[in-house]
């Protein structure tokens, strides 16, 4: 029988005492703020127990991770469309790269790099009047709880200096795979990203994904076939040009965000979170991506 508490108390110890912790996103103002020192872990049990160290509710900047539920709700209205617009495939590159993007005729790699999550931004403006507010309905309601909301703060700061992200969306634009005007979709992605929520918060949002696409209300979100394809999609593609190597020291679906936090899961077992605000050369967290692989090497869980 696992000690969850012990195996997360120990590798707590082991990532305090190290001083290298990277570097935190200081191409967004706001992100490069944020205290190094911070680290949390929260871990999700399927069968309802639950267990954290550090600051696992401590609300921080969840960027990319948003990427993940805004393509389940994309799914969620839209079975038709979405693979019609872009791929599955890794990318080989950093999530914010232009050059494929051209090469491949405006239909993005996969929908966790930039331009493919502004096309599923897209697909989500198209859906609704207030897109900002459905998306925030739409987490509130997968995780039962109405804390959770946006940094405008932080969207500010991301608006300001996205101006890859607006190359990627006039770029797409002119391919005609972009159907609303570029500031519009942009002010929902910019916005969408900003999301602010806590580890445990976020492991309560990805609890569909290991539990066959019911929420923690065990209400039905997302058929099994669409759960099975986006962790999928997590697996191969979830931490930009360094999925090969998550997949390879971790083990589990997950998705990283710039503001250092990382999320992943177990199908029909866990979802686990950690969060620590500095980055490695590839833009995931250096610390959390240790956490996770001392987690499966000591837990012996993953998927293979």
């Amino acid at each position: 029988m696992i000690n969850y508490q012990d195996v997360l108390n120990g590798i707590y110890q082991e990532v305090m005492a190290m001083k290298d912790r990277g570097v935190p996103a200081s191409y967004i103002p706001e992100l490069a703020n944020v205290d190094i020192n911070n680290f949390a872990l929260h871990l999700k049990m399927n069968s309802g127990e639950t267990y954290g160290v550090g600051q696992s509710t401590t609300t921080f900047s969840v960027q990319s991770i948003t990427k993940v539920l805004a393509l389940a709700l994309a799914a969620s209205i839209d079975n038709n469309d979405i693979l019609e617009r872009l791929d599955v495939e890794p990318s080989g590159h950093p999530f914010n790269q232009l050059a494929l993007l051209e090469v491949e005729n405006g239909i993005p790699r996969n929908p966790f790099i930039n331009s493919g999550a502004i096309v599923i931004s897209d697909i989500i403006v198209s859906a609704f009047k207030n897109p900002k507010q459905e998306f925030l309905n739409y987490v509130r309601d997968i995780t039962g709880d109405n804390s959770i909301d946006y940094d405008l703060k932080v969207a500010k700061s991301e608006k300001e200096t996205g101006y890859r992200n607006y190359a990627a969306a006039h770029l797409l634009k002119s391919f005609g795979n972009l159907k609303n005007e570029v500031n519009d979709v942009l002010d929902f992605y910019f916005v969408q990203c900003s999301l602010s929520m806590t580890c445990e918060q976020i492991s309560n949002a990805f609890y569909m994904f290991a539990n066959r696409g019911k929420c923690i209300s065990n209400v039905t979100r997302l058929t099994e076939q669409k759960v099975k394809r986006i962790n999928a999609i997590m697996l191969t593609c979830g931490f930009y040009d360094e999925a090969g190597e998550f997949a390879f020291e971790v083990g589990l679906p997950g998705k990283s965000g710039v503001g250092g936090g990382i999320v992943a899961l177990l199908p029909e077992h866990f979802v686990i979170s950690v969060w620590s605000p500095g980055l490695n050369s590839r833009g995931n967290s250096k610390l959390g991506m240790y956490a996770l692989e001392q987690f499966t090497t000591k837990t012996q869980l993953s998927i293979f």
